[in-house]
């Protein structure tokens, strides 16, 4: 009996965990969008905008944090697929109401296989660094919120996240 529910594809038939086989898909144009946020102080918030970070631009080192870990994601990820980045756009929107930034991140590739891993890892390593350059002024900054918003491309086509 077959059930309707979907199955992991990173477990083979005896329940061993396995990378998957894209040798036989074809190379599509693939983008994934990624987005997260951090809260935090108003005070902290002010710094960032200041430039006064004793560590320097904290959305600069942000963005090129985010960038290479998007390229490292098959390091820190065991069963993703090492891929050949073509673009990774990082944009950072802060929001002073909420005291918060936003971190979206735009992966793309031609490839076998998607960006999803890439993208959502480039929103985390781009919110934790913004957490490391101002946890000397404010611990109690919060991470949230981080989901995939789109994929494009591939077998399974588009898909764009309800909410």
């Amino acid at each position: 009996m077959k059930s309707n529910q979907p199955s992991l594809t990173h477990f083979d038939a005896s329940g061993q965990a396995h990378m998957v086989d894209v040798g036989a898909k074809s190379e599509t144009h693939r983008i994934a969008i990624a987005v997260g946020k951090i809260s935090m102080l108003p005070a902290t918030l002010t710094l960032i905008q200041q430039g006064n970070s004793k560590k320097g631009d904290v959305l600069g080192i942000a963005r090129i944090a985010a960038i290479q870990a998007s390229k490292k994601t098959s390091d820190l990820i065991p069963l993703c697929h090492p891929i050949g980045l073509t673009r990774v756009a990082v944009d950072f929107e802060i929001n002073t109401s909420e005291s918060s930034i936003s971190c979206s991140v735009t992966t793309e590739t031609y490839g076998k296989t998607g960006v999803e891993m890439e993208a959502l890892t480039a929103v985390s390593v781009g919110l934790l660094t913004i957490y490391d350059m101002c946890k000397a002024a404010d611990r109690g900054m919060i991470i949230s919120d981080i989901k995939l918003l789109e994929k494009h491309g591939g077998k399974s086509g588009d898909w764009v996240s309800a909410g």
